[in-house]
């Protein structure tokens, strides 16, 4: 669990590159991805960081000390047309299995709650097993699958949707705020 020696959210300098470096590493080691994957993960990082709008977006960045742990992101600009979109959510392997996940999760759908989103939506692949038990979770279900050859590989791309309204929020996954 995320205790007391841990800052969760808020853009500090390195963040936006130990994002790009945890995604990076991740999947070149586990799932053979190229450098596409890291260059696409960089610019579009880059820029929503860059008029990250703090009404509609969320960026948590969870450290201990200057050690990186994981992140996670909402990127709102699509919210009235697509719903809001869960971006960047990692763990680092040191900090996986002790409940930052749940609680990054749980952080990011009670702001799309707090500031009017009505629907989030995040693009996963078949694999990631973990992940996809994690939103299921909390609600997620899965509303499209397509096999595409990017990355330097073949994956089955996958969308996953969670429609807000019908969340208890407060006590999401069993962890509040």
């Amino acid at each position: 669990m995320i205790g007391d020696s841990f800052k969760v959210g808020g853009y500090y300098p390195g963040s936006i590159g130990q994002v790009i470096e945890a995604h990076a590493l991740y999947y070149s080691e586990h799932w053979g991805f190229d450098v596409s994957f890291e260059s696409q993960v960089a610019m579009e990082l880059g820029e929503f960081m860059g008029c990250l709008d703090p009404r509609i977006d969320g960026f948590w960045p969870v450290r201990e000390q200057t050690d990186f742990a994981g992140s996670i992101a909402i990127d709102g600009k699509k919210s009235n047309t697509e719903g809001a979109r869960l971006r960047w959510f990692i763990i680092s392997p040191h900090y996986r299995g002790k409940g930052f996940g749940k609680r990054l999760l749980s952080i990011a759908i009670k702001f799309c709650a707090d500031v009017g989103h009505n629907k989030v939506f995040l693009w996963t692949f078949r694999g990631l097993d973990a992940a996809r038990n994690l939103y299921e979770q909390v609600g997620f279900k899965l509303a499209e699958e397509n096999e595409v050859a990017q990355w330097g590989t073949v994956i089955v791309e996958q969308k996953f949707e969670l429609k807000i309204g019908n969340l208890n929020i407060e006590n999401l996954m069993g962890i509040k705020g």
